[in-house]
């Protein structure tokens, strides 16, 4: 049983509560939006890996598969997931009002979502590789792209229009919004860099070179975005585990602020360079590798001091430690490997896939905390935990696979034949990749099966301070 002290942590109201009926009335749809989009990814991710495994990407006999797969694979798995996931988080610190507006922006990005979805199985499909956001270009799958841009954005604007301040206290509850509020801003950014480019991107430019350089900047602000929600998730997390943070509130606060500072040099990019200079991709590429770890490196370090330290006592706690644990792990390998990174060979999905993965461990984490507090009980915190452990280790055998390929000059965006697996050497390490994007997506099903399944039998009653023997733990 857990004592009464250590209910009463510094820390542990970092997870927020549900206090209001309304914020249960968004929050499971926007749950639902998230886990379908995994879904749609793993499906696509499957397709990825065979295409790309040597001898098994003989059997599906078109290259462009492979390139449409990609694109809706990377759309779903990681702007709509991550997106989606966020406004689940934005939407509990926003006062509930407009309750009908708030439908109303869901159904618009819930519409853009299946557009983006259905239109890799239209005839020509048209896939574009560009960087952060592949696109195909055909109408379907723009429109469905600047509809969930719009989408998103107004469903920003009204959760900073909405979220009461941070007040003078700073209590955990505050930093929390504080940190979803630099996420939110830093978003806003991210769609305004996205829209200033193309205003001023001659529409003369080929198809790969105009993409490229369309999402080229606000891609890298969105990724703070990620990050910053990733930084609020790590300290829900430490709450659910129960650990102690050795930072107090103030400093979590700066460094939040500190996380969002680098964005505000993107003005001073598009005042001194035009956006096809290659000195503006540059400039980008500096911004993201000074200021990316500015405030990740400081808070996962603390985090990660306070989880050794800490001896879980439920199969929730143990949970929530193994997504906090698994998201700190993948997250450090893939900022790592950013360093290792010479050329354009698959060292460089390497380094995003760890990165984002460690982003997709941490809201995984989440999920399955936040599932009782909206009255969904019925969840197995057993086979969360073995879905955890399973997903980052396929994870990892994935980058590790394509790491060593990428030592061996495997180039990147390709498959099948173009990969130019001659050597023992290149088919081994294309093969580790491909044997730990099975496992990940396996445990990716895993993770979709055990949220819908807790989604699908709501119980009894709301667990809001459960402790190591919560009724809402359940055996296999």
């Amino acid at each position: 049983m857990v004592t009464s002290n250590m209910n009463q942590l510094p820390n542990s109201s970092y997870a927020l509560e549900f206090s209001h009926p309304e914020e249960q009335s968004m929050a499971a749809p926007w749950l639902w939006l998230s886990i379908m989009s995994l879904a749609t990814a793993g499906v696509f991710s499957v397709l990825l890996v065979m295409a790309r495994t040597p001898y098994l990407g003989e059997l599906i006999p078109y290259v462009d598969f492979f390139h449409t797969a990609l694109v809706i694979h990377v759309n779903m798995s990681v702007l709509v997931w991550n997106l989606s996931f966020a406004c689940l988080l934005w939407s509990l610190i926003a006062r509930p009002s407009f309750l009908l507006l708030n439908k109303a922006i869901f159904g618009l990005i819930c519409c853009a979502a299946i557009l983006i979805a259905i239109a890799g199985f239209l005839p020509h499909a048209n896939p574009v590789i560009s960087n952060y956001i592949p696109v195909l270009d055909n109408p379907v799958f723009l429109i469905g792209l600047t509809v969930f841009a719009i989408g998103i954005g107004m469903q920003v604007l009204m959760s900073l229009a909405t979220t009461p301040s941070v007040g003078s206290g700073l209590l955990p509850d505050g930093v929390i919004r504080l940190g979803l509020s630099c996420a939110a801003i830093s978003l806003l950014v991210a769609l305004l860099v996205f829209l200033s480019t193309w205003l001023l991107l001659s529409k003369e430019l080929v198809t790969h070179s105009y993409y490229e350089a369309l999402f080229w900047g606000g891609g890298h602000i969105l990724q703070y975005t990620y990050t910053l929600v990733m930084m609020v998730c790590w300290l829900w997390l430490g709450a659910a585990a129960r650990i102690q943070m050795v930072m107090s509130e103030r400093i979590i606060s700066v460094i939040f602020l500190a996380g969002l500072l680098p964005i505000f040099v993107t003005p001073l990019i598009f005042y001194n360079y035009e956006v096809i200079d290659p000195r503006h991709r540059q400039m980008f590429i500096w911004q993201m590798s000074f200021g990316g770890s500015l405030a990740t490196f400081p808070l996962g370090l603390a985090v990660f001091y306070g989880l050794v330290k800490r001896i879980t006592e439920s199969d929730r706690q143990r949970a929530a430690h193994s997504a906090l644990m698994t998201s700190l792990i993948l997250f450090g390998c893939g900022g790592a490997i950013g360093f290792m990174i010479t050329g354009n060979d698959v060292t460089v999905p390497a380094h995003y896939h760890g990165s984002i993965v460690g982003v997709t461990l941490a809201l995984m984490g989440v999920a399955y905390d936040v599932l009782p507090k909206m009255g969904f009980t019925k969840i197995n915190f057993k086979w969360a935990n073995i879905q955890l452990w399973g997903y980052a280790a396929g994870q990892f055998m994935h980058i590790l696979g394509l790491v060593w390929s990428g030592g061996y000059g495997v180039q990147r965006k390709v498959a099948g034949a173009a990969q130019g697996l001659d050597s023992i050497e290149r088919v081994a390490g294309m093969g580790l990749m491909g044997m730990g994007g099975l496992i990940s997506s396996l445990g990716g099903l895993l993770f979709v099966i055990i949220v819908i399944r807790a989604l699908l039998n709501r119980g009894e009653a709301k667990h809001q301070h459960p402790g190591p023997s919560e009724s809402s733990e359940r055996e296999p």
